[in-house]
């Protein structure tokens, strides 16, 4: 049994209800956490309130820092530990979840060091006036982290959060959240005060709601779909409050004739195939050249067939879809495009081994998508990939840009020219050329254009928006 991370204590929900933890490598429960409500988000919302007006403010820039590096190492020790919890609770092969941690940990080793480095400006000014602006906290920030990632969007959001002076209340997926609990233990363990990190779990419409609503919280950072993102926008416009939202792609690879085709291979089936494909920057669309488009769709079938999905623990390439429903949403994306006569290239497999409970869907790419089709349009989060030609560069860049999202773009050239033109034209957050990051390093700016959001989570451009800026005009004759 889960509990609830409040002050630093394990606290249940106030209803006594709880909710199951489920295996998607065997869809059967192994676990369970609070189904907590308004109540539990109003008792995390006070703490953190209380930490930040008290303990936390009190802390130098410096020594938050510390706080903060400190949590890397301990996230660092525990790294296996960590990797095995994500693993069961979310699917991932082991290579993903070891990853996953060590990502998590080189967030906060990242923003520990920018804590004290967080500066204002002075402007110029004249008639006897020094101007000056302060970077300050907001006070108390609410965190909505999905299921994909758990770890690295905690420590891309929530990390970048404590670094920049603010109290967290995180509200993590119902079907993922076991790593962050844990993660917040730790916080303990290494110093860090009651209040700092406060997590409440429980289903959206109940627990993600009360957060986003709540007039105690001065920031709200959120990942997940459009959808709710509207809806998130929405309940905090009712008091101002700033959101950054991150709200997932269809993202685009195009490959010119002049690629290097055996260097974009890897990329391209790892840009879908990771995390089964449910990853929000997943380059689920190829844009290919005309010229070389049937010699790469036969190598990309060729690698396609190989790929092999079966139970997290055995490390596949592929491991399990979230739930159910996500394997259903994944099938329905399929159907379609059988009935609209999309051709399918070829097809991965699915272990004899895999319990016959999981959730696992092979790997799936499928050639000559229409533009308008749902397939080229919508974010499957599977591991499908939609192939379609270009005949010139122009038609590459209306192709890339046709989707309401705008998040991240892989662009392969040798033509130095075309790369800088591509990389302006094609609207999206990050553009990688000649390779693909799938959201980029800690360091990297992340978040997107049109429908996929606003704002930016990980980087130094982080820091910025978990603070409000105060200008200081001091006449002094």
């Amino acid at each position: 049994m889960q509990f609830n991370h409040i002050a630093n204590a394990a606290v249940p929900a106030a209803s006594g209800r709880t909710l199951p933890v489920i295996d998607p490598s065997t869809g059967e429960p192994y676990d369970d956490i609070p189904r907590s409500g308004p109540e539990d988000i109003d008792a995390a919302v006070r703490a953190a309130r209380a930490c930040f007006e008290g303990p936390w403010s009190r802390l130098s820039p410096a020594e938050r820092g510390r706080l903060l590096l400190r949590l890397s190492l301990k996230i660092a020790e525990h790294a296996e530990e960590l990797a095995a919890i994500e693993q069961r609770d979310c699917g991932k092969p082991t290579k993903q979840a070891r990853s996953d941690a060590a990502a998590l940990a080189r967030h906060f080793e990242v923003y520990g060091g920018a804590a004290d480095t967080l500066c204002g400006e002075t402007v110029p000014s004249t008639n006897g006036t020094s101007v000056l602006t302060w970077r300050e906290p907001h006070g108390v920030t609410g965190h909505i982290i999905p299921w994909n990632y758990p770890m690295q969007i905690f420590g891309r959001s929530v990390g970048g959060a404590l670094a920049a002076g603010n109290c967290c209340v995180v509200k993590p997926a119902e079907d993922a959240c076991l790593s962050l609990l844990r993660v917040a233990e730790l916080a303990a363990e290494v110093g860090f005060p009651p209040g700092a990190i406060n997590i409440v779990t429980g289903y959206g419409h109940e627990v993600g709601d009360a957060l986003a609503r709540h007039p105690g919280i001065d920031h709200i950072s959120f990942t997940g779909s459009p959808r709710v993102g509207t809806l998130i926008q929405q309940a905090a416009a009712e008091r101002h409050c700033p959101v950054t939202l991150e709200l997932g792609g269809k993202s685009p690879q195009i490959l010119f004739a002049d690629a290097d085709l055996d260097d974009a291979l890897p990329y391209l089936i790892n840009a879908i195939v990771q995390n089964a494909g449910q990853t929000c920057s997943a380059g689920s669309r190829v844009l290919i050249d005309s010229l070389i488009y049937e010699p790469l769709l036969e190598r990309l079938g060729a690698a396609f067939e190989r790929l092999r999905v079966g139970p997290a623990a055995m490390d596949l390439d592929c491991g399990p879809l979230i739930r159910q429903s996500q394997l259903q949403r994944v099938w329905d994306f399929l159907s379609d495009a059988q009935a609209a006569g999309i051709p399918m290239v070829a097809q991965g497999r699915v272990v004899e081994s895999a319990p016959e409970g999981g959730y696992y869907q092979a790997p799936t790419l499928l050639r000559d998508v229409p533009v308008m089709h749902r397939l080229a349009q919508e974010e499957v989060f599977g591991p499908v990939l939609a192939a379609m030609p270009f005949h010139d560069e122009d038609e590459a860049v209306a192709l890339a840009n046709a989707t309401p999202f705008g998040l991240v773009a892989g662009v392969w050239t040798r033509d130095g020219a075309r790369q800088l033109r591509m990389a302006r034209r094609v609207r999206a957050g990050q553009v990688f050329v000649n390779n693909y990051g799938a959201g980029g390093g800690v360091e990297l700016p992340f978040g997107g254009v049109k429908s996929s959001g606003h704002g930016r989570e990980k980087g130094f451009e982080a820091l910025y928006g978990f603070t409000t800026l105060k200008t200081v005009a001091i006449h002094h004759g």
